[in-house]
């Protein structure tokens, strides 16, 4: 992205299970000022249906959503806004046919992200909402279709977890009818502290000082026990809870709850969220909670300036695993000074992008870190490694090109696992992938870091490269290796040809 500049625009849109939420803010001096806020409630998730698919209406009324917020950021550069699909998208069957029609509404690029990110980018909202110092918090959002959970000092996340029940998938489930009663109530409560099992022992003993609640299920909450005098400030106890769940249950019906703070909107989840609630006091212990505005979207747009400010969390990521895997920094120096020259020599032809260099970049740091496993077939271990690993910043997405770029360095091209990408990034990631594999070619010596005169030129169906007249005799190995790449891109749409040239 261009340098920031005082009327620098960022745009982050979260496609939640129950509400889509948008906020536009001007970036100044590295701080945000709110420019507009939007807010609906979709209810994606009630829109899943017994086979996992989204519902017709469900996606109409996405998409109309969408259409609105599209008049908003439609025309913003593309690197000023981040879009992220969350629980329900995640687990949608047609999620993929209905991202592209969403994509169209919006304007601009979806990303789907699993629960740990989304648990770090919700923490990181709230960490810059509330300027926490160095107390240890417990942050937690309950949404549509999961509940996240995050321990954190100042602005690092310790612990990160994600849960899957949220109001809506609750609310479905334990109170579909709108009816209430202790029983219903008491097997809601047991099913979430059935899934809070996996985390409890360990939350415990890392433990919090303060405890912070950041979704609009809590929001509300807090608004109610205000209003009705159970809280002082809107801070939810044990005891607020139990009293907002006996007036509930005394109504009957969700219809007949009459209570100051709960809106139209929200009144049909309210049930299913104050089960997850009232189990997560009750298993993680915890006293009492407060209310950030902060949340998801406004995480987004603090990662967004990181990457602005070449301060990528998606890089540290990369070095921290490459650390971990004991990769061959040498090795990855000289993989990357042949990839820029490659790079700047075929950007025009194949129309890449900056992030693309990126991607190679990111590649190149990781594609041996399946040698810690064993030498062979490592290039399958670092794919394992990479697509099953919780990679802090990444999408869905990305995080799947990547592992195929780096499954695809060495032996059969990975034309199958190409092909199990969305349609939109298939052949940018097979030609990244030949990139990395010919700069593995060039520097499988691991020899000196230093510049092989190596011209390449590419159109949509060819690779040629031009190299020295005699280099090739002078180095057989290497030679030898070009040519097998020659077999091996017969699998693609790609031809390679090498020659010679004064």
């Amino acid at each position: 992205m261009e340098k920031q500049t005082e009327q620098t625009i960022l745009a982050a849109v979260d496609l939640g299970s129950n509400s889509f939420h948008m906020v536009i803010a001007k970036l100044r001096d590295d701080h945000f000022q709110t420019v507009d806020k939007l807010k609906e409630m979709v209810q994606l998730r009630a829109g899943l249906d017994k086979q996992g698919r989204l519902s017709g209406p469900a996606q109409e009324r996405a998409l109309a959503c969408l259409e609105r917020f599209g008049q908003r950021i439609r025309n913003l550069p593309k690197g000023s806004v981040r879009v992220v699909g969350t629980n329900t998208l995640r687990v949608a069957k047609n999620s993929d046919a209905f991202l592209k029609k969403a994509k169209k509404a919006l304007g601009h690029s979806i990303e789907i992200i699993e629960g740990e990110e989304e648990a770090r980018l919700i923490y990181l909202g709230v960490a810059n909402a509330l300027s926490f110092d160095d107390t240890r918090r417990l942050v937690m959002d309950i949404g549509g279709g999961s509940t996240e959970f995050i321990i954190g000092e100042r602005f690092e996340g310790l612990e990160r977890e994600s849960l899957g029940m949220g109001c809506v998938s609750f609310s479905q489930q334990f109170f579909a009818d709108g009816i209430l009663s202790h029983d219903r109530m008491k097997t809601a409560i047991i099913a979430a502290a059935t899934r809070l099992r996996a985390i409890q022992k360990r939350y415990r003993d890392v433990g919090w000082e303060e405890a912070v609640g950041a979704s609009g299920t809590i929001r509300c909450v807090a608004s109610i026990v205000k209003d009705a005098g159970w809280a002082i400030d809107g801070t939810i106890t044990l005891e607020s809870l139990d009293k907002l769940i006996e007036v509930m249950i005394s109504s009957g019906h969700m219809a007949s709850v009459n209570l100051a703070g709960l809106s139209d909107e929200r009144r049909s989840v309210l049930p299913g969220g104050v089960a997850v609630l009232k189990a997560s006091f009750e298993q993680l212990k915890i006293k009492q909670m407060t209310v950030s505005d902060g949340a998801l979207r406004e995480g987004l747009l603090y990662d967004l300036l990181g990457r602005i400010s070449h301060d990528d969390v998606r890089d540290h990521t990369v070095f921290a695993m490459a650390r971990r895997y004991h990769a061959d920094q040498k090795q990855t120096e000289r993989v990357v000074l042949m990839l820029d020259q490659f790079f700047d020599q075929v950007a025009k032809s194949w129309r890449f992008e900056p992030y693309h260099r990126q991607q190679l970049h990111w590649a190149a740091n990781l594609h041996e870190i399946g040698l810690s496993i064993a030498h062979h077939q490592y290039q399958k271990h670092s794919h394992y490694l990479l697509a099953n690993s919780n990679l802090p910043g990444f999408s869905r997405e990305e995080q799947a090109a990547l592992a195929v770029i780096v499954r695809g360095q060495r032996r059969r091209f990975p034309i199958k696992y190409i092909k199990r990408l969305p349609k939109g990034t298939q052949l940018v990631t097979q030609r990244l992938t030949v990139l990395l594999r010919l700069a593995m070619v060039f520097n499988r010596g691991r020899s000196v870091v230093g510049t092989t005169p190596v011209k390449i030129q590419v159109t949509a169906k060819e690779v040629r490269l031009f190299l020295p007249v005699g280099w090739l005799a002078e180095h057989p190995l290497t030679e030898a290796d070009l040519l097998q790449e020659v077999v091996y891109l017969q699998a693609t749409d790609l031809r390679l040809t090498i020659r010679e040239e004064a």
